[in-house]
């Protein structure tokens, strides 16, 4: 599988010689933290941007770069190259990575940004996809080589009583999957769905059919904000002090997101707010699900993630199940009381 083969590719052996400088908290100097998203600046991640230009970062002793990223499995790689002590990478993925790579885990999952991941499939409906997953049977579907909703088909396949290789795949890059839904050179894509926005910009709502992957029944996480083990082991306040702030923008972002879609301007102006405030309303759907109004923002559920585990294992052929504590570490989240959504 390529994915495999990039994950692989990860020089594990490197983390040991880029943890951070360790300071002491009552000291003036600041930890220097290396933050990667998982893609392109814009509202999907907007709450990072705003503890950025609020300082919130600094106020915990922090000096945070956050840069933009490559897709939410070189954020995995970005980590364990020891490139990156921090970043937002995808559940599945990790579990992949874990698995090839026994023993001590070398990068785990601090906080679950994406309490349920926003996979979807949408479709042309004048090709006849309509509101089942049966109705893709047979239809050109485009997705990237590497990417998390391409791979978690055959799970939704399994839940729908259809084959694995029922889809059409066009290997599309990411950049140009609006084209072909636009021109109709395929019947259907991937995407996050707060990804598409871009899309729903283009074609009328009407002409659209949005199948949500959680719908299906498939109960996945989604991207998480993933740390190195060396920084855990050796500056575990620094990883505490991040969520910390982090999850207080978030929580503000989810009251009101017009200051975190400005501060994220600052960095790309270029990004129409408007289309950036709808894309926060889709990304807050899976950040804040309903999960989260029992146990919080940034938490799980073990169970879930066992079953998660498991599902992976079997669709990706893994020959090892890495445990739910080697993929995840609940204990630099910050109070139940910070984490809560007002109903």
């Amino acid at each position: 599988m390529q994915r495999r083969t990039f994950l692989a590719a990860a020089t594990v052996g490197a983390t040991s010689l880029a943890a951070p400088a360790v300071f002491a908290q009552g000291s003036a100097k600041l930890t220097p933290l290396k933050f990667t998203l998982d893609f392109r600046i814009n509202g999907q991640t907007a709450p990072f941007f705003l503890a950025e230009s609020k300082g919130y970062y600094k106020d915990e002793g922090l000096d945070v770069t956050i840069d933009t990223g490559a897709g939410s499995v070189a954020s995995i790689t970005r980590i364990a190259s020891g490139v990156y002590q921090l970043g937002l990478g995808d559940i599945s993925s990790l579990v992949e990575f874990n698995a090839q790579h026994p023993g001590t885990p070398v990068v785990q999952a601090v906080y679950q940004y994406y309490n349920r991941a926003p996979f979807v499939i949408i479709g042309r409906k004048d090709r006849g996809i309509g509101a089942d997953f049966k109705s893709l049977q047979g239809k050109r579907v485009a997705a990237a080589a590497v990417e998390s909703t391409r791979r978690a088909w055959p799970m939704v396949a399994r839940k729908q009583g259809m084959k694995a290789d029922a889809l059409l795949w066009q290997t599309t890059d990411f950049s140009a999957r609006d084209n072909v839904m636009v021109r109709g050179d395929v019947d259907a894509a991937t995407y996050f769905h707060d990804s598409a926005v871009s899309l729903f910009a283009r074609m009328k709502s009407e002409e659209l059919s949005v199948l949500k992957y959680s719908d299906a029944g498939v109960n996945l996480y989604g991207n998480a904000i993933l740390a190195s083990s060396n920084l855990i082991a050796q500056n575990p306040k620094a990883v505490a002090a991040f969520l910390r702030a982090t999850n207080r923008a978030i929580v503000e972002t989810f009251a009101d997101p017009a200051p975190s879609i400005a501060a994220m301007r600052q960095r790309e102006p270029i990004l129409d707010a408007r289309i950036e405030m709808d894309r926060w309303a889709i990304t807050a759907q899976y950040v804040g699900a309903a999960d989260t109004r029992s146990h919080g923002l940034g938490d799980i559920r073990k169970l879930t993630l066992e079953q998660q585990v498991d599902e992976v294992a079997e669709v990706y052929g893994l020959k090892t199940r890495p445990s739910a504590d080697a993929i995840f570490n609940t204990s630099m989240l910050p109070p139940r009381s910070e984490r809560s959504l007002k109903a």
